[in-house]
């Protein structure tokens, strides 16, 4: 999969290109690096909150700006929330389809009750590694 680096989602301006990123024409050249960069990977694992039951907006803006760097790819989810984000992954799953991302069925659910000290500092416990490497295992395969 690549260099198993984490990496942020932030910093992209609001879709801003011409034509139907599923058409293959990149003519912005943050477009064209944005895409090189993703082109490498062989799976993901996505990490988003959920927000008024969904992802967030700059996560879609992210998935929208490219189409063929995501195809057949493998995609692992990692959701938290009240309710453990399990609508915005729901939500993500949806856009996958679309973008043609193979999602595993394992995802670790993260909620800010357990897994969350004062529900902003991220401490996860023990629960959550089995959920975990099952998903990672399913994305590697």
């Amino acid at each position: 999969m690549g260099s198993q680096r984490p990496m942020q989602v932030q910093g992209r301006p609001h879709l801003d290109a011409p034509m139907p990123p599923s058409l293959g024409h990149y003519q912005n050249e943050h477009t064209r690096r944005w895409a090189a960069t993703f082109a490498a990977y062989d799976g993901f694992v996505i990490v988003t909150p959920e927000y008024n039951h969904g992802i967030p907006g700059v996560l879609k803006n992210a998935l929208d700006y490219l189409y063929a760097e995501w195809n057949i790819k493998a995609l692992g989810l990692v959701s938290y929330g009240a309710a453990g984000g399990a609508r915005s992954a729901e939500q993500l799953r949806l856009l996958a389809a679309g973008l043609q991302m193979a999602d595993v069925r394992q995802q670790v659910v993260l909620s800010l009750h357990t897994d969350f000290e004062n529900l902003s500092v991220f401490t996860p416990g023990d629960h959550n590694l089995h959920a975990l490497n099952t998903m990672l295992d399913q994305v590697i395969a």
